[in-house]
């Protein structure tokens, strides 16, 4: 990502007996879960993270910085 601007991921929660799953519907075999519902949100931040980072290295990207920029 880069700085100054914020991309929106799509992601689809289910709420089950166990907590709630969540998956980014933008990003193929990015999952997380969490008891609740903020702590699924915070978990598939954290995936769709490190989702992007294994991505970059794959394709030779040297290195990846997320800021954030106020002006």
């Amino acid at each position: 990502m880069s700085a100054g601007f914020q991309v929106s991921y799509r992601i689809r929660l289910l709420e089950t007996e166990e907590g709630w799953s969540v998956s980014c519907i933008d990003l193929p075999g990015c999952h997380s879960q969490g008891e609740t519902r903020e702590e699924a949100l915070q978990n598939i931040r954290d995936a769709i993270g490190l989702w992007l980072e294994v991505e970059a290295e794959e394709a030779g990207v040297k290195r990846v910085e997320t800021l954030e920029l106020a002006l």
